[in-house]
């Protein structure tokens, strides 16, 4: 069993191990030690997905348009908040995008947040995870300009807006796209496994005020870093997006 295997993941390898192993040899994939193929970043996030939808079971029962209770308020100054933001960051076209920017902002914040409970790990503080998220809104901020312009169109603007420039221009965008899911993920990885090092390391020295402070910066940059991501993620989606009109 791994040094540092979970409780989580230790239920996970120890009744689940066989199915793991049939998804890995999906994709030829065989784990370093097939009696414990599941990993703490993977149950994590089976964790968080499971956390999220639990969450808004209860609130899909709560909803009210006379009685919002406190659940439903915490929700609708989120949801507000990320609409006036893609309407200001993507412009008029960004209400169809609310719900993939939502959908990243609360996966990451609910994992920032995770390693605050006793027991468990923020899954974003293994590279694995933040390089994911990233590979989904490199694939997202792709789709959603080739769908509001056409492939041809879409790819044309990596040529530059003069045709000579072209064989310059091309090999910029296309290192400047594809440093993008490199920096997201850096940029949340790093600030996520600092903070979570700090925190230990001051919860294993104290028990009581100073594990407090750090526990508060904590949630400060969880908040701060889905926030960060999902706001890099409209930016990208804009300029994706609006092309077309310039």
């Amino acid at each position: 069993m791994p040094e540092h295997e979970l409780w989580l993941t230790h239920l996970f390898n120890d009744h689940l191990a066989g199915e793991a192993n049939t998804v890995l040899a999906w994709f030829g994939l065989q784990a370093a030690n097939p009696a414990r193929p599941w990993p703490n970043f993977i149950t994590m996030q089976i964790l968080v997905a499971a956390l999220i939808v639990a969450v808004f079971a209860i609130l899909r029962r709560q909803l009210s348009m006379d009685r919002p209770g406190k659940l439903q308020h915490c929700f609708e100054i989120i949801y507000t908040f990320l609409r006036g933001q893609a309407d200001e960051v993507v412009g008029h076209g960004g209400r169809p995008h609310v719900p993939f920017f939502g959908t990243i902002f609360l996966f990451i914040l609910f994992s920032n947040l995770l390693g605050l409970i006793p027991g468990l790990e923020s899954p974003t503080m293994f590279p694995y995870v933040p390089a994911g998220c990233a590979m989904a809104a490199f694939c997202y901020y792709h789709y959603a300009g080739i769908r509001a312009q056409g492939l041809g169109k879409y790819l044309a603007h990596f040529a530059g807006p003069v045709p000579l420039m072209a064989p310059i221009m091309i090999p910029i965008e296309m290192v400047s796209h594809l440093g993008r899911p490199l920096s997201l993920t850096v940029r949340l990885f790093a600030n996520m496994y600092a903070g979570e090092q700090i925190t230990i390391v001051f919860i294993s020295l104290t028990y009581l005020v100073v594990p407090a402070i750090f526990m508060g910066l904590h949630v400060f940059v969880a908040f701060l870093q889905a926030y960060v991501f999902s706001l890099l993620t409209m930016v990208y989606v804009g300029g994706a997006v609006a092309h077309e009109e310039h």
